[in-house]
């Protein structure tokens, strides 16, 4: 991997990408335990007559997790602008770990009463607002500590490769916890054990961080800053419908996450009633491929440009995902060899989708905003992608119509990432562009 032009030696660059990669991936695998306990959270801790209801409490305790991300991404991205990506890193991953690990210790709904809701869904409340934290550093660092030929690479080994990494990960701990807590000793044990992993996140990624350098472009920035920015210069300057067309693309590239990967543990389990034990492997399967997906899109969209890579993906997907539903949900539950290919190409679609949407944000802005921008972007983009789950359950009034209204949402969602995509301009090399302007300036300054 060339370091030409980042000032950091070749360890230094490895050790700030695998810390970025890392440091999502544990951020999400705490976010991710959630949808591989849904159901037992919605029996436990949200009981309601109809089992759609119950669910749908879930996911919008999901949602409110969301909702606070940008809420976060505004203080931490205030943060890794100003101070640095890696202070910022290690604060947040602390935080998302903590908070993740409390949740295994909420009483049931039997034990507490109200108290068990009300006290989990604070709890989901602090962790969103860590985890729009986790954005500023991780989906910053990364792409600016490599050169300009592999920011591509790295768009989709952070955001699509790291989320593919923690769903491995809390797939793995799912068939592992399944495996020690069988049947109904799960509904006892099993979940708080999924939460307390949380824990060990938050450990590694504290290792994971001692030993990285900072971003050398927020380095250099510190170096010959300009003019004091502000949270409002992201609407100002002519930068208020840039902001409006970020967030429309991330809302469609991030529903078709939602909507696919982060539906799928429902999608097998409460609406296609594969078996508990073969909804772990599936899971685990589709979650490597998204890796390979993701990685793969964001190298092409540094071939043949960030806008052409969505728009063509984007436009299979129209109608791949749709399709890829009916079939999952038309096949014989006990097809599991089939509906795992179903259900990994369905990942892998999606996911190659926004795999080069970070580093296209991180084109769109400068250094000195660039730690906001892409943080509020993709966290509002995907707050309104993370509810796109629950208005999926709350629109099916049986589980039976679960797949039908599934597809509709996903076909709009894929149109609505397809027209910002067609709205928006190519970014590549824009951040090169940036760094050869500030190097010509730079005398003056000094």
């Amino acid at each position: 991997m060339s370091t030409a032009n980042t000032g950091l030696s070749r360890r230094a660059t490895l050790y700030a990408s695998f810390a970025s990669v890392a440091g999502w991936a544990f951020d999400l695998f705490d976010l991710f335990i959630l949808l591989y306990v849904a159901s037992t959270v919605g029996d436990l801790i949200f009981p309601v007559a109809s089992p759609t209801l119950s669910l749908a409490a879930v996911y919008a305790s999901f949602a409110v997790s969301v909702l606070l991300r940008p809420a976060g991404a505004a203080i931490f991205g205030a943060v890794a602008d100003r101070n640095g990506r890696k202070q910022t890193m290690v604060i947040v991953l602390a935080g998302v770990g903590l908070s993740t690990a409390a949740m295994g210790a909420v009483p049931t709904y039997a034990a507490a009463g109200i108290a068990a809701p009300l006290l989990f869904l604070a709890l989901r409340l602090v962790q969103g607002v860590f985890v729009g934290g986790v954005v500023a550093a991780t989906h910053t660092l990364g792409t600016e500590s490599v050169g300009q030929r592999w920011r591509g690479l790295m768009s989709g080994l952070i955001g699509g490769g790291g989320a593919g990494i923690g769903a491995a990960l809390a797939s793995g701990v799912f068939i592992l916890v399944s495996a020690i807590f069988p049947g109904e000793q799960f509904n006892v044990w099993g979940w708080r054990v999924m939460f307390f992993a949380g824990l060990m996140a938050a450990l590694i990624s504290f290792i994971v961080l001692r030993g990285v350098e900072e971003s050398p472009l927020w380095k250099a920035q510190q170096q010959a800053p300009g003019p004091k920015t502000r949270f409002t210069d992201l609407a100002r300057g002519g930068r208020g419908g840039l902001l409006v067309l970020n967030l429309v693309l991330v809302s469609g590239a991030g529903s078709q996450y939602y909507l696919t990967s982060g539906f799928l543990p429902t999608l097998l389990g409460k609406v296609s009633g594969v078996a508990q034990s073969a909804q772990g492997t599936i899971l685990l399967v589709s979650s490597l491929g998204v890796i390979v997906a993701a990685v793969a899109a964001g190298e092409l969209s540094e071939h043949f440009g960030r806008r052409r890579t969505m728009l063509v993906i984007g436009s299979f997907n129209l109608v791949a995902l749709p399709l890829l539903v009916w079939l999952i949900t038309s096949t014989d539950p006990a097809s599991t060899g089939l509906i795992m290919f179903y259900a990994s190409a369905l990942a892998f679609f999606a996911n190659a989708a926004y795999a080069p949407v970070l580093v296209f944000l991180n084109e769109r802005y400068p250094t000195a905003l660039r730690g906001r921008g892409t943080a509020i972007c993709w966290n509002l983009g995907f707050m309104i992608g993370g509810l796109m789950p629950s208005f999926v359950n709350l629109a099916s009034p049986e589980l039976a119509d679960v797949p039908g209204r599934l597809m509709v949402f996903l076909f709009v969602m894929v149109l609505v990432f397809i027209v910002a995509g067609v709205l928006s301009p190519e970014t590549r090399g824009a951040m090169n562009a940036e760094e050869t302007e500030r190097r010509a300036v730079q005398p003056a300054v000094e």
